[in-house]
């Protein structure tokens, strides 16, 4: 990691600034043109880039390469260096994503302040992804129902565009997971993922935060919208973004530019934008708190994450799959569900969705024994499970009915769970409640139970219609 390419057309040139960089420690490569750069940095990217602007007998100028090494690898930093260096060459260069420029003839002290800090940010950069990419081995997308295939679909038809997606569903469905997905299988892949906790950005550090800011001896902290240049930014629960906050990024989204806190000069930056939230907008922009601007800005690519109680058929996957995660992770006993245990966990409510289920199988793995089989006694006791003695505890709506009502509640319930643990196959649940097909339609139909689609699945609902007349 302390490789530097110099490109320079003048030997002297980049033999000296080989020189002084090799005294520090560094290793260097040379190339004195645009064909001969391009080549060594497919080769092997290097960790940073001194780049002089003008190149002489060159297929393309410094600025050209460093359009596109911005575009194609966006994680290397490049430093510019100028003997006709002047402020509109050095502010196009910046512009244009350079880290720092530097005019010649330079001071060594100065130069190595440069490419120390450069380094350091590269460094800090390919330590941070590499982590990203140890976090997001446990964060895959984990699933084979019908609702998770269409949300899979939707996501890969926009994983190749750089349109701005709104992920709406409910807290813990797996919307960050659904936005690494679009990040991941994209051609941003190698840059920066950056996610932004929407609620903890007060308007009066906005600036510094998603800015950044330059200090008085011209070193520059960068803020959340450079360190995801390239790649993308991701606006959790954006929902919760106070409104200050809001009409500033409206406007870094109109022009993908801004001027870090303290600074003098414009930042041009490349970021695609995700945003998720689990409120309805219409309703915040009603009530005066969401901007509609900002909310027609991000929704060019709605799409619905679905709940955990809509995809009950992937439960068994993902506890398989979280098991697998934590027992790698944390060396927890790896452990199958029962048959049982599975069915209880299908039919269970998940207002935590799949968060809620890892966590579950987390503390269950933790606290209870190391044998090979997960039960379903080792579950949350809920107000419909058998009690010691085999006796069923009634919920307090239960045991205020009649008998004729109680009964018929509790068969529309039962039969609705388990035609939504199906994912609305009939077939299926009519297998396992131990019913013929056709006397199934009968009992649903005399329930007023119906199936439509949602999400891609077929889910088992009341027709309120019926159920009036």
């Amino acid at each position: 990691m302390n490789d530097i390419l110099i490109v320079d057309d003048e030997r002297d040139i980049r033999e000296l600034i080989s020189d002084i960089l090799q005294d520090e420690g560094y290793s260097t490569r040379l190339a004195k043109n645009s064909d001969e750069c391009m080549k060594l940095v497919e080769e092997n990217p290097p960790a940073l880039m001194v780049l002089d602007i003008w190149l002489k007998d060159s297929n393309m100028d410094g600025i050209d390469i460093l359009k596109t090494i911005k575009r194609e690898k966006p994680s290397i930093p490049v430093v510019i260096i100028s003997g006709h260096g002047n402020i509109e060459i050095a502010v196009a260069a910046i512009r244009q994503g350079a880290y720092d420029f530097i005019e010649k003839p330079f001071n060594i002290d100065q130069l190595m302040v440069v490419v120390r800090r450069a380094m350091e940010a590269s460094k800090l950069r390919h330590e941070n992804q590499e982590l990203k990419r140890q976090d997001d081995s446990s964060d895959e997308m984990v699933g084979s129902s019908p609702a998770f295939k269409a949300l899979k679909s939707q996501l890969d038809k926009v994983t190749k565009s750089n349109g701005r997606v709104m992920l709406t569903g409910p807290a813990g469905s797996g919307k960050e997971i659904a936005a690494r997905y679009v990040h991941a299988e994209s051609n941003r892949n190698e840059a920066p993922f950056v996610s932004v906790n929407s609620a903890s950005i007060e308007p009066d550090r906005m600036e510094e935060v998603l800015f950044g800011s330059e200090n008085p001896d011209g070193s520059v902290e960068p803020g959340l919208l450079e360190q995801a240049n390239g790649g993308v930014l991701f606006f959790d629960e954006v929902a919760d973004m106070p409104l200050g906050t809001q009409s500033k990024i409206l406007r870094v989204l109109v022009d993908q530019k801004f001027m870090r806190e303290g600074g003098k000069q414009e930042v041009l930056v490349d970021v695609r934008v995700i945003s998720s939230t689990n409120k309805d907008l219409v309703e915040e922009i009603a009530k005066g708190s969401f901007r509609e601007e900002l909310y027609h800005r991000l929704n060019v690519v709605p799409i619905s994450v679905p709940s955990l109680e809509d995809r009950r058929e992937d439960i068994p996957e993902l506890a398989e799959y979280f098991i697998a995660r934590l027992n790698e992770s944390q060396g927890l006993p790896l452990r199958e569900l029962s048959e049982d245990a599975c069915a209880a966990l299908q039919t269970s409510l998940w207002p935590g969705n799949v968060r809620q289920l890892k966590n579950l199988l987390e503390r269950i793995l933790i606290l209870e024994g190391n044998s090979g089989v997960i039960e379903v006694s080792e579950l949350p006791q809920g107000s419909d499970e058998p009690a010691e003695n085999g006796r069923v505890i009634l919920s307090g709506t239960l045991a205020t009915l009649p008998l004729r009502e109680a009964r018929e509640l509790f068969e529309r319930e039962y039969l609705m769970t388990q035609i939504n643990r199906f994912g609305g196959n009939i077939s299926k649940t009519a297998n396992f409640v131990g019913m013929e097909r056709s006397a199934l339609h009968r009992k649903l139909k005399s329930l007023n139970v119906v199936t439509s689609s949602k999400a891609g699945a077929r889910v088992a609902h009341v027709d309120e219609t019926e159920a009036v007349e």
